[in-house]
């Protein structure tokens, strides 16, 4: 699909998450799984269904979404990123599911029809786009009368407090790259992901938080986090030499402070159509 009408965030998030498709499913990086999974479970999806899993990476919800609904559902998948949707595809393989369709499209225009899914889901996904609230709606479009809309969005302090590190380290080598590309930080409170509900004209949301932490056997856990999700953006935006001060000073941190976890909580959202 040409990209070249995508927005300059969607691009952005492309690049980006291609590049860390590298890292995307490492055991550091469980905590995609658990999240996608947690997600699906929350809003206990029926056999037969048919699911809309918007930004859905490396299948973290798509997964289980095909699972749950079984062979009789139907689950598609959306990314902008070609190199997770094949990991998502041999995944899906893997384990014999062949009721999940992958496509690399921009999730705000797939094209589908009002009231087509029993259930639309987004997982880390909705603070890429810049009109947060539209997006909403066009999700929310999707849903059929009694279905249901499920948004996950990261908790306050994700990865901290190593995530602070980081960004020290970015701004003592590349000041105006600090904290340049972290749009997760939009929308970190349960009442923000209410209000970015209410605005979308969904009155009958229910959020809440999740609380949860990922382990760190050693130090260099932590770099594989940042090389495999969204800091790794500023990482390639570093030139060599920067990327490797950056990495030596975050990990030495890291090590001195006897970091044995980085906070993963979460903010879930859901809401039914009447």
């Amino acid at each position: 699909m040409d990209a070249s009408g995508w927005s300059e965030v969607t691009q952005r998030a492309e690049r980006t998450y291609s590049s860390a498709a590298d890292r995307f499913t490492a055991p550091q990086l469980s905590f995609w799984d658990r999240w996608g999974r947690e997600t699906i479970a929350h809003i206990g999806l029926s056999p037969g269904a048919k699911v809309l899993d918007l930004c859905c990476g490396a299948g973290a919800s798509a997964l289980p979404a095909a699972r749950a609904v079984g062979p009789a559902g139907r689950v598609v998948g959306v990314d902008v990123a070609q190199p997770l949707l094949d990991l998502a595809r041999a995944r899906a393989d893997a384990d014999g599911l062949t009721n999940l369709e992958l496509r690399r499209a921009d999730a705000t225009a797939t094209g589908y029809a009002d009231g087509e899914f029993d259930a639309v889901v987004c997982v880390f996904g909705v603070f890429f786009l810049p009109d947060m609230v539209a997006f909403i709606r066009e999700m929310w479009r999707m849903v059929r009368p009694g279905g249901t809309l499920a948004i996950t969005t990261w908790g306050p302090g994700w990865l901290e407090p190593a995530s602070s590190m980081f960004w020290d380290a970015v701004r003592s080598v590349e000041p105006s790259l600090y904290k340049g590309f972290n749009p997760w930080d939009e929308i970190t409170e349960p009442a923000a992901l209410l209000d970015l509900f209410e605005r979308a004209g969904i009155a009958v949301a229910v959020v809440e938080p999740a609380e949860g932490t990922q382990p760190l056997d050693r130090p260099e856990d932590f770099w594989v986090m940042v090389m495999g999700g969204g800091l790794r953006a500023t990482v390639d935006a570093l030139a060599p030499a920067q990327q490797e001060q950056v990495r030596d000073e975050v990990l030495t941190r890291v090590r001195e402070d006897a970091l044995a976890e980085v906070r993963v909580d979460t903010v879930l959202g859901s809401a039914r159509l009447p």
